[in-house]
């Protein structure tokens, strides 16, 4: 792993002293499970962002092992809401600021109501998009959830 340059994402985590170790990887490279194995990682401990948007329109992003799903059940209790749809894809910039793979859960051009699926305090830190496709950084959950004001609750869909 090459040391990645910065992003907006983490310049706003070197603002407020939370600490995190970035990584670079090659950017051709989309699939989740595949990154955390570019990583060496659990893909248990690599979380993909979500945004979506509720039936009232109000917006939320979730964030789930890449290697699981989001269960939009669980998404629409989490939310208040009957029910949660993915945003479409040429809403995600617009909205956040960053593009499809480079979605970060930091840095979102407005703040989002923010929730983790509660498998991330398993681990002493996990892996988000650092805010640009190819990379990656790795943080505590709790300084992750601290930051972006978010609560960990149970999100992603049982497997079967």
């Amino acid at each position: 792993m090459e040391k990645a340059e910065k992003t907006n994402a983490m310049r706003l985590l070197d603002a407020k002293k939370i600490a995190y170790t970035a990584y670079a990887y090659d950017p051709s490279v989309t699939d989740g499970e595949q990154v955390a194995a570019l990583l060496g990682e659990d893909a248990r401990a690599v979380f993909k962002t979500l945004v979506t948007v509720t039936d009232k329109g109000e917006h939320a992003v979730f964030c789930v092992p890449v290697c699981a799903s989001l269960d939009l059940k669980r998404a629409a209790k989490a939310a208040g809401a009957k029910s949660v749809a993915m945003i479409k894809q040429k809403e995600l910039e617009p909205l956040t600021g960053y593009v499809h793979g480079g979605c970060s859960p930091v840095g979102m051009k407005k703040r989002l109501r923010t929730f983790i699926d509660e498998s991330a305090l398993a681990f002493p830190e996990i892996y988000v998009s650092a805010g640009k496709v190819g990379r990656q950084m790795r943080l505590s959950p709790q300084a992750l959830a601290g930051y972006v004001g978010a609560r960990f609750l149970p999100l992603a869909a049982e497997e079967t």
